[in-house]
């Protein structure tokens, strides 16, 4: 059974996490999801049986998997993709799969950063259903990790034809945005979503994110907040929101405000360290722990030829451990697959620390290339050179 086949998945990478002893037993190491009561675990529940009585339905499959893929997303567990990928898995390499079950597959490869799998299975979507919406917006996502702007413009400007206005032009304005043009891009998405405020909480707070990232780069703070605030309120669980947010809240210097709103995350290791470079800016007893936590799934990810955070494992090495040098190694490491904004400006702070200007040269030139609006980076870059 498809369930079994993670259960597996799952027991294999724990069993090669290193064991680590919390200091006292008070400490708290992980709250466990899915209470009974929860519509989103009955849902799963009502999905899996499905897919139990007809394991080769691809409708079926693809229905569980995305589920996965969404909890995936909106609690930063990977689990869930394992999970995924099992209820996939009699496609699994096959070029004849169902459209959908081609899409699902490269949401999957994306995850685990097999960015070319991806987009082959993205273009092979698009073959078959030239009007899939999905595919188009994630070739678009990627494209971005690349810091291939022309290819993801070229591809939100063909979501201009199928897409709600809202999508699309948010996928143009984070182009824009990423590329010297934040004012603008702010102004046009504030209109775009202004003009629908019907659309689903989903893509609400994916503009508001968006939009509270531009007005914190444009040196509002308080507008900034005022977007992050409407997107918590929206109440669906975004692991990207929570730490875009907290992120902001680390660099107003407000760490408890960060314990306050990632305490229940510790499933995450995007969150996890977050928490933990709060916990430790409060010398809170926590904070040794997480930090051990986190190397220990690093080093779990590592064994298993699964380094999918390198970037907060970078970020790790320079705030919670001091090793700039290592810091600086994983960044740039991190750099070859990645190149968004929180990737360059971990590589100049990391170079920054280690006193080696020389290693941040991709990420200067991608600044400057770019054009990229943010004086936080400026200032590092104006620091290196």
């Amino acid at each position: 059974m498809p369930q079994f086949a993670a259960w597996l998945l799952l027991a294999a990478s724990l069993a090669q996490a290193a064991p680590h002893t919390p200091p006292d037993e008070s400490t708290v190491l992980e709250r466990l999801p899915g209470r009974r009561d929860d519509p989103a675990m009955a849902e799963l529940r009502r999905l899996r049986s499905a897919l139990a009585a007809a394991p080769k339905n691809a409708a079926n499959a693809t229905r569980l998997a995305q589920a996965y893929f969404d909890r995936a997303n909106a609690e930063g567990d990977p689990r869930y993709v394992g999970y995924a990928s099992a209820a996939l898995k009699p496609w699994e390499g096959s070029d004849d799969a169902p459209a959908e079950v081609l899409f699902t597959r490269g949401l999957l490869k994306q995850y685990r950063h097999d960015f070319a799998g991806a987009l082959r299975d993205f273009a092979a979507t698009i073959e078959r259903e030239p009007g899939h919406i999905g595919a188009r917006a994630w070739r678009a996502a990627i494209f971005m990790v690349q810091a291939d702007y022309a290819a993801a413009a070229s591809e939100c400007t063909a979501l201009g034809e199928l897409a709600s206005e809202l999508m699309s032009t948010g996928c143009l304005a984070y182009v824009d945005a990423t590329t010297g043009k934040t004012r603008d891009a702010y102004q046009r998405l504030t209109a775009a979503l202004e003009r629908r405020r019907d659309a689903s909480p989903e893509t609400q707070l994916w503009a508001l994110t968006r939009l509270a990232e531009m007005a914190w780069r444009l040196g509002d703070a308080p507008l900034a907040e005022r977007h992050f605030g409407a997107a918590l309120k929206l109440g669906v669980d975004d692991n990207f929101l929570l730490a875009a947010y907290a992120d902001f809240l680390l660099e107003q210097d407000r760490p408890r405000e960060v314990v306050a709103l990632l305490k229940d995350w510790v499933r995450s290791d995007t969150l996890l360290l977050r928490l933990a470079l709060a916990e430790q800016r409060l010398k809170l007893p926590e904070a040794r722990a997480h930090a051990q936590a986190l190397a220990d799934r690093f080093a779990a990810g590592a064994a298993r030829g699964e380094r999918l955070h390198l970037g907060e494992e970078a970020r790790y090495l320079l705030e919670l451990k001091g090793d700039a040098r290592a810091a600086l190694a994983v960044a740039l490491e991190n750099w070859q697959d990645q190149r968004e904004p929180r990737d360059a400006l971990v590589v100049l702070d990391a170079a920054l620390a280690a006193r080696d200007a020389k290693a941040a040269s991709p990420a200067l030139k991608w600044l400057d290339d770019s054009r990229f609006e943010s004086e936080r980076m400026r200032r590092a870059a104006a620091a290196l050179r």
